[in-house]
């Protein structure tokens, strides 16, 4: 049964890449870590060691209102005791909600039993399952089966479909005088002018799709991933290693920088940036060599860089 967790709202939609390396840490790259900013909510999506620090460098602030983890290694959680406890230290008041695969409850319980986030704020465990949806003003988010050697997600954020483009002619033809009523009709609500009625479907043109993101985690390729990220405008994939060391991908239940882009180009996604990127390609050159390999499938690839901070648009259509 699909679960639906309710919450708030936005409009710019900014993803800063907090760490982007593998299960080992190396002077370029720090463990997994992704923040996104919809509008001044913040979320992470994953919390490896070192995400404040991170945070503290690229300025995005530690006023998140969620995590979202998608498997219990450790190079995807070991930053959120520390970040808890400098909450703590901060003052924070608010709840902070963690959500994440099964056994989310007994991995928040140990730590707090710890005493990591002390008493000053509220922190809930919340489990998702593949196809349970965190329902948020404006947009959702939801969880996505991926294949790893432990229980994991992946997470699709969809914005919800956007009004079609307000013809201003049109509404002038019918009378309507620039203002309030134009807002009113553009927000989907009817209006009365001299007595008629004017439906926003007769001054505004098919609805348009909002933005849409998928993070995987830690996966082999697989057709859940593509179907969930099916005309995404990003996707964000495990691209661990390169086509020459294919078996420890297989091995270790990871993609290889073509095995990833062969999904993009399957879900026709807009972008795809590889991220998990092993130590043995930490180095610029080595990131070059996964990057080539993706772009020979799916020209629109790119490595993920340390703090780098990209914005997605919406489409015009």
């Amino acid at each position: 049964m699909v679960k639906l967790f309710f919450v708030r709202k936005g409009f710019m939609l900014q993803i800063t890449f907090l760490g982007t390396g593998g299960s080992t840490p190396t002077p370029n790259r720090n463990p997994s870590a992704i923040a996104v900013n919809r509008e001044g909510e913040l979320m992470l999506f994953d919390c490896g060691e070192g995400a404040q620090q991170q945070m503290m460098r690229t300025k995005t602030g530690m006023k998140i209102n969620s995590i979202f983890i998608t498997h219990f290694h450790a190079d995807h959680v070991l930053g959120i005791p520390g970040l808890l406890q400098t909450m703590a230290l901060q003052g924070r008041e608010e709840p902070l909600e963690i959500y994440g695969p099964r056994h989310v409850d007994k991995f928040l319980y140990h730590l707090l039993s710890l005493g990591y986030a002390g008493r000053s704020f509220e922190v809930k465990a919340m489990e998702l399952r593949p196809g349970d949806v965190v329902r948020r003003a404006g947009y959702g988010i939801r969880a996505v089966k991926t294949v790893h050697n432990v229980i994991s997600i992946g997470y699709v954020l969809e914005e919800d479909m956007r009004p079609g483009r307000f013809n201003r002619e049109r509404a002038i033809e019918l009378g309507i005088k620039p203002g309030p009523l134009f807002s009113r009709l553009q927000s989907g609500h009817s209006i009365s002018v001299e007595g008629e009625e004017i439906r926003p479907e007769q001054v505004l043109g098919p609805p348009r799709p909002g933005r849409k993101i998928v993070y995987t985690g830690d996966t082999r390729p697989c057709e859940s991933v593509i179907e969930a990220s099916e005309d995404a405008d990003l996707l964000i994939h495990d691209g661990s290693l390169s086509e020459e060391t294919k078996e420890y991908a297989i091995d270790y239940m990871h993609s290889t920088a073509l095995e990833a882009a062969e999904v993009a180009k399957k879900a026709a996604v807009k972008k795809l940036i590889l991220t998990h990127i092993s130590a043995r390609y930490s180095d610029l050159g080595g990131a070059s060599k996964l990057e080539e390999e993706a772009r020979s499938v799916f020209e629109n690839s790119e490595v993920a860089k340390e703090l780098m901070t990209i914005k997605v648009g919406y489409r015009d259509k």
